[in-house]
């Protein structure tokens, strides 16, 4: 598990800090995300996520899983088959992360691709 950014979280925004730590990293929002649809094997978390290579995906869900926020499932089979689902605590993201989804899609967005779109205008030129 990765290190902690403070070595206390003492003061009044803190929980805040702590709480964006915990989901933060690559693609952990989106994984969180699609597990609040449900359980999903590794290879449809990784055809839904998309960017992630297998090795940063399973990094990312062994954090989650450290976290207590993913709970990770193996069969005894043969191929082996793993199922990650949402815990308790995982689960109780789901406000958050649609409030975080609805904000991204009215606020964020339009940032991102004015800031693309200045981009491309400053590299062409």
């Amino acid at each position: 598990m990765k290190q902690s950014r403070y070595k206390t979280y003492a003061r009044e925004g803190c929980p805040v800090e702590a709480t964006l730590e915990l989901f933060s990293g690559k693609g952990k929002g989106m994984i969180l995300y699609h597990l609040l649809e449900g359980t999903l094997r590794f290879n449809e978390l990784k055809r839904r996520v998309g960017a992630l290579t297998q090795r940063m995906l399973t990094k990312q869900l062994r954090e989650l899983e450290g976290y207590g926020l993913v709970h990770r499932e193996v069969y005894a089979e043969v191929p082996p088959k793993v199922e990650y689902s949402l815990t308790d605590t995982g689960r109780s993201l789901e406000p958050i992360l649609l409030a975080l989804k609805d904000w991204g899609e009215e606020h964020a967005l339009p940032r991102l691709r004015e800031k693309q779109a200045e981009s491309a205008i400053c590299e062409t030129e």
